[in-house]
């Protein structure tokens, strides 16, 4: 709710706040959690607890992440970003799907026209992308013994959060969705990380992902960036950072099933001898089902580490999020290439079981002539 210490302020000033910026992961094919939560125990300069979606409305129970994950604390070094400092520590968040999200967090107050400087500033910002790879490379060092198959995937996935828990609106203005209306093309320019101006059409694709679930608190979310008036957020930040770690894992799963495909389709169209036709066609199939296994298995996992079903705020809130990262039509694109990987699977399986067919057909062929052979000679005799 806003405050009235600073109502002759002619622009919203931001007295508390937060941007968490996010980068997301993939650092193996699982992790084990609760090996990690112990060894992470063992460690002097590191915090480790499991992290629940901290609800603040009332809702139903029965909704969290399946199983928790990890969230590490550790002390990090000051870095500069558009006039903006990061805090004394950074967050870095671990799934068992193998996904890891690193936070910096960087204290907000002030004019809050500066954070259009500070989105710009962070947009596709290399000190901090490599500043998480650093983290994330100590961090497998620490926890190398609970990673199954660990290997970092190229890509990353960055995404920032401005969290305006305490502000003074301007006079005359009594929300904060007034003060966006007010506002749009500022607005629209801190979640688009864009100085230069807008059309009136893209500033109304920008502000249109928008909810409330009271008078006094309001989130915009767009693909870049969200921006977050309530006082408290914590449980929007946490479905935020994991529909982001959710693109990331998509995207890395979209990779590795066109490598597979492409794997699989030079299988399908290597010769194969005759003395290979049982060995050589039964081990392509076990390595085709084996991709197949492991697609489906991070898909699923992805998929169902978080149940927001009973709290309808938050599943609005992933499902605005969701859209805005276009991951309706990242699942379509893997559900399409399982389904190609799972016809191609069926289609060598079918072929191996006429090839076998075949031979042994050719076998009974074989014997039968040679009974007719040996007849004939025998009479012969």
């Amino acid at each position: 709710m806003p405050d009235a210490q600073h109502a002759s302020r002619p622009d919203l000033h931001v007295d508390e706040g937060v941007c968490t910026v996010m980068f997301a992961f993939d650092i193996a094919r699982a992790i084990d959690l609760d090996l990690a939560e112990r060894l992470i125990a063992s460690i002097a300069d590191a915090d480790g607890h499991r992290e629940t979606v901290r609800n603040s409305r009332r809702a139903p129970e029965h909704f969290d992440y399946r199983p928790l994950p990890l969230c590490i604390t550790r002390p990090a070094a000051a870095l500069e970003v558009g006039g903006f400092h990061t805090g004394p520590t950074l967050e870095l968040t671990l799934y068992d799907f193998g996904a890891v999200s690193v936070a910096f967090m960087f204290p907000l107050a002030g004019p809050f026209a500066r954070l259009r400087d500070l989105s710009a500033a962070l947009y596709e910002n290399e000190s901090l992308l490599n500043e998480a790879r650093s983290q994330l490379d100590r961090l497998m060092q620490d926890l190398h013994a609970a990673l199954d198959r660990p290997d970092v995937v190229p890509i990353a996935e960055d995404y920032h959060v401005f969290h305006i828990a305490r502000a003074t609106l301007p006079d005359g203005v009594s929300t904060y969705d007034a003060f966006v209306e007010a506002n749009r093309a500022l607005v629209a320019g801190i979640l688009r990380s864009e100085r230069d101006p807008f059309s009136a059409q893209e500033i109304g694709e920008a502000l249109a992902a928008r909810l409330s679930y009271g008078e006094h608190d309001l989130t915009l979310i767009d693909w870049n960036a969200s921006i977050v008036f309530d006082r408290a957020a914590a449980d929007t930040l946490s479905v935020l950072e994991f529909a982001n770690v959710e693109l990331l894992e998509l995207r890395a799963l979209d990779d590795k099933l066109d490598r597979s495909l492409d794997e699989v389709y030079r299988l399908v169209h290597q010769p194969m001898s005759l003395a290979n036709r049982f060995t050589g066609g039964a081990h392509r199939l076990r390595r085709v089902a084996r991709l197949q296994m492991d697609s489906a298995a991070l898909f699923e996992g992805v998929n169902n580490a978080l149940k927001l079903v009973g709290d309808q705020y938050l599943a609005r809130l992933y499902r605005l999020a969701a859209q805005r990262l276009h991951l309706p039509d990242w699942d379509t694109t893997v559900l399409r290439k399982l389904g190609t990987l799972d016809s191609v699977y069926q289609k060598l399986a079918d072929r191996q079981a006429n090839t076998r067919m075949e031979i042994l057909e050719w076998i009974i062929i074989l014997l039968i002539a040679f009974e007719v052979v040996r007849a004939i000679l025998h009479e012969g005799l």
